[in-house]
């Protein structure tokens, strides 16, 4: 049995370890504030339900991700 490796050229390599700036980070920690705090909104101050809340704030955080990540492709494939 034979393994096939792709050969990653090292400027490829070189660009996808660069370092994350202090305000991606910080941005990062107040959405996370954010959806922790519509989860704590909905099953407290609507009192929807703890799965119901946990539900609307992952399908809110992945709706997120999905777009910081169609973003991120668009900028990359833009370089």
């Amino acid at each position: 049995m034979t393994v096939d490796q792709e050969v990653v050229p090292k400027r490829e390599q070189a660009r996808s370890t660069e370092p994350v700036s202090t305000a991606i980070v910080v941005a990062y920690a107040v959405v996370g504030s954010m959806i922790f705090g519509w989860f704590l909104f909905g099953w407290l101050v609507l009192q929807q339900g703890f799965v119901d809340s946990v539900g609307e704030a992952l399908g809110t955080a992945f709706g997120l991700l999905l777009v910081v990540a169609i973003i991120g492709s668009v900028r990359r494939s833009r370089r």
